[in-house]
């Protein structure tokens, strides 16, 4: 694999990975939103991410979202305003639990692949050097 390949696979881990970041961060920013009984929750995002080249280093791209349920889940709140008239609101189905690991997972995929960024630049670099 030449230093080239490393470089854009591993930047293609960072984009993907950064789409990540930005969902879970997302969901967390909404996990306390709340809506009417009769309209949908906020729907949390899920990123899929998938191997961009079979057979050779191509590194990883998203290939889509998956988004929660916009039902959520009916949460007593009587003094909100935007209660109904059994003093329900609905919020969204987002386990802040789990978002935080996903989180952290996200966060070290990128550190992992800004690493490798790091060092092949650093290789690339010193091939450089030797030709001088």
């Amino acid at each position: 694999m030449s230093m080239f390949a490393a470089l854009r696979i591993s930047g293609s881990g960072l984009l993907a990975n950064r789409t990540w970041l930005d969902a879970v961060s997302d969901n967390i920013a909404n996990q306390s939103t709340v809506s009417r009984t009769d309209e949908e929750a906020f729907r949390a995002r899920y990123v899929v991410a998938q191997a961009a080249e079979y057979g050779e280093p191509g590194g990883v791209r998203v290939a889509g979202a998956l988004l929660g349920d916009p039902a959520g889940r009916l949460v007593s709140m009587p003094d909100h305003p935007l209660a109904d008239e059994q003093g329900m609101v609905r919020v969204p189905d987002v386990d802040l639990g789990e978002q935080m690991v996903q989180l952290m997972m996200a966060q070290r995929a990128y550190q992992a692949n800004l690493s490798v960024l790091e060092r092949a630049r650093d290789a690339y670099q010193q091939a450089l050097q030797l030709g001088r």
